[in-house]
C-alpha cells in the first residue's frame, strides 16, 4: 500500500482521483483497507485547508426555525417579544447572554455558533437584573458610563458580572443589624458593597491599620466632631490610619447606615449613607463601624458588618452589636463620665447643660444629646443640637 501524508494540492487532487477509483472496492479486499486510509488522509488535509465556516447566529437560528417549521412567534419564550425577535432576525441586534442560554437549551444550537467560539461552553447565569434595584444602581453611577436605565439593562447581565468581579469570586458572610420587622434586601445590600469596594480601588493608605487605631486615633477624631466642618476631615484621618471612608447612597430596603468590612486586598472598609442626616447619627455610626474593624473584623475578615443605627426603642440582643455600641459611647464620651456626671441629673438636663457638658470633654453637643435621646428613649429633646441636615450638605460641596 503506497499511501502517504497529503501536503500540497497537488498531492490532494491526485488523491481525489485515486479515492473516486476505489469507491467501488470489495469489503475485507486490500484496496477497502487502502480506500479506508486514504479517505482519513483526505479528512485531515480538508480540515486543515478546507475548514468549513461556522453559520453565523442568525443563520443558524433561521436554519432551524427551517427545519422545525417555526414562525418568529415561535421564538419569543427564547428572545423575549416580538419586536426582540424581529430585531434579532433582522440584525439589528445583538444575542444576550439570556437569550444565548434559551436558544442553546430549547433549540439545540450549539454555544460556540451563538457566540462564534470554538469549543466555547458558556456558564449559567450569575446576576438576573431582575433580583437587583437596577434602576437605582444606574442612577446612583454604580455603571460609569451608563446613565440611560433602558440601555444598561440591554447589557445588564455584563455590567452585573462586572460590578461583582471585585469579590474575586469570593463574597461576604453579611452581618446585618436591624431595628425594624421589615426583611432586608441582600442583593441589594451586596451590590451596594460591591459599588463601594470599586470606589476605594483608587485610595492611597498611608498606615497599617492594626497600628493604626490607637487612643490618640479616637481622642482625634472624637474632637473633630466640635468643628463645624469636622466631616470632612475624617476621611483623610481614616486613610492614614490605613483605613477605608466612603460615603454611598442607600439602596431601597436596605435599612442601611453603616457599614464595615475588609477588601479582597484585606485592607478595611467604613461606609456611611447618611440616610438619617443628621450629626449624631454620624458620628455614633461612624464611631460603631470603627469599633467593629477593632474588636471583630481583626478576628473574621470574611465577616461584613452591615447596621441600621436609627435610634429606636429596642435593645440591641447581638452581642456583636452590643460591643461596637458600648465601645463607639465610651470612646465618644467615656463611661466614668457619663455615669457620674451625667446620667444621675439626665432627667434635667437642658440644652446650655448639653452644651457646657460636650465642651468638657471635647466633643460635639450633637453627640452628647443624642446619647441623652437614645437612652431616655425621649427624641423631642434636644432636636436644635442634634445637627438636622449638616452632614449631607457638606459631601456635596
Amino acid at each position: 500500500m503506497n499511501i502517504k501524508i497529503i501536503k500540497n494540492e497537488q498531492e490532494y487532487q491526485a488523491a481525489l482521483v485515486e479515492l473516486d477509483q476505489l469507491m467501488d472496492a470489495t469489503p475485507g479486499s486490500p484496496d477497502a483497507d487502502k480506500l479506508e486510509v486514504l479517505a482519513l488522509l483526505v479528512e485531515k488535509y480538508e480540515d486543515e485547508h478546507y475548514p468549513i465556516e461556522m453559520p453565523d447566529p442568525v443563520s443558524a437560528i433561521k436554519f432551524r426555525m427551517e427545519q422545525e417549521g417555526l414562525l418568529q412567534k415561535d421564538l419569543i419564550p427564547y428572545i423575549g417579544s416580538q419586536p426582540k425577535v424581529s430585531a434579532i432576525l433582522n440584525g439589528k441586534r445583538e444575542l444576550s447572554k439570556d437569550m444565548i442560554r434559551k436558544l442553546h437549551k430549547g433549540l439545540e444550537i450549539p454555544y460556540e455558533v451563538l457566540i462564534q467560539e470554538p469549543n466555547s461552553e458558556y456558564e449559567e447565569q450569575r446576576y438576573d437584573v431582575k433580583d437587583f434595584p437596577f434602576r437605582d444602581m444606574v442612577n446612583h453611577g454604580y455603571f460609569p458610563g451608563y446613565a440611560d436605565v433602558y440601555k444598561a439593562k440591554r447589557v445588564g447581565e455584563r455590567l452585573l458580572d462586572g460590578l461583582f468581579a471585585i469579590f474575586e469570586n469570593k463574597l461576604p458572610n453579611p452581618v446585618c443589624c436591624r431595628h425594624s420587622p421589615k426583611p432586608v434586601d441582600e442583593n441589594a445590600l451586596l451590590a451596594w458593597q460591591a459599588y463601594v469596594l470599586h470606589q476605594t480601588r483608587e485610595d492611597t493608605l498611608t498606615a497599617n491599620q492594626a497600628n493604626g487605631m490607637n487612643q490618640n486615633f479616637f481622642e482625634t477624631l472624637r474632637q473633630f466632631s466640635m468643628y463645624e466642618t469636622g466631616v470632612m476631615l475624617v476621611e483623610e484621618h481614616l486613610n492614614k490610619a490605613g483605613i477605608h471612608f466612603k460615603i454611598a447612597e442607600h439602596l431601597p430596603k436596605t435599612y442601611l447606615d453603616g457599614a464595615s468590612f475588609i477588601t479582597p486586598k484585606g485592607s478595611p472598609v467604613v461606609a456611611l449613607t447618611l440616610r438619617y442626616d443628621r450629626l449624631d447619627n454620624f458620628w455614633f455610626t461612624l464611631f460603631h463601624e470603627l469599633a467593629h474593624i477593632k474588636l471583630h473584623l481583626s478576628e473574621d475578615p470574611d465577616q461584613a458588618f452591615f447596621d441600621d443605627t436609627y435610634d429606636d426603642e429596642k435593645q440591641e440582643s447581638e452581642p456583636h452589636e452590643q460591643e461596637a455600641n458600648q465601645y463607639a459611647w465610651e470612646k465618644l464620651i467615656p463611661q466614668e463620665f457619663w455615669e457620674s456626671k451625667l446620667l444621675p441629673h439626665i432627667e434635667d438636663i437642658d440644652n446650655e447643660d448639653v452644651i457646657s457638658i460636650a465642651d468638657q470633654i471635647r466633643v460635639s453637643p450633637a453627640v452628647v444629646a443624642g446619647r441623652i435621646r437614645f437612652e431616655t428613649h425621649n427624641y423631642s429633646r434636644h432636636v436644635e443640637l442634634v445637627g438636622n441636615r449638616k452632614v449631607r450638605v457638606q459631601f456635596q460641596s
